[in-house]
């Protein structure tokens, strides 16, 4: 979230001179489109920061990947220095080890068979 929202909102920001230009979104620059609900697996830490990250930024988890997939798409990061930076004490709070050195060569662990409870009697 940049700060001028965080100070629009009154989150705090100490000892920080902001300085913004704010633009504004007519109805004609916003794009109509179509969303489909999915269901997707991914590593579940993985999955855990990018939704940390998403709440930190006060929008969805499928906002979020939108962004990240259409700015990888021109070749473009999506993300800013201090999201980067964000994004690293997320990866240290989830003991997150893996980079996209990994992308590939992920495997799923086996799922454990589910217990079933029996009623006492």
């Amino acid at each position: 979230m940049c700060l001028c929202v965080r100070a629009q909102r009154g989150l705090a920001i100490a000892n920080i001179v902001v300085v913004c230009t704010l633009v504004h979104m007519t109805e004609d620059s916003k794009l109509l489109v179509e969303r489909v609900q999915t269901g997707v697996r991914m590593e579940k830490r993985l999955l855990k920061i990018l939704k940390a990250f998403a709440e930190y930024h006060d929008m969805t988890l499928g906002d979020l990947l939108e962004g990240i997939v259409l700015h990888a798409f021109d070749g473009k990061t999506p993300f800013s220095p201090a999201s980067l930076e964000r994004i690293q004490e997320l990866k240290r709070f989830y003991d997150f080890d893996l980079d996209s050195g990994a992308s590939h060569r992920l495997r799923e662990i086996k799922a454990r068979p589910v217990r079933k409870r029996t009623a006492d009697k």
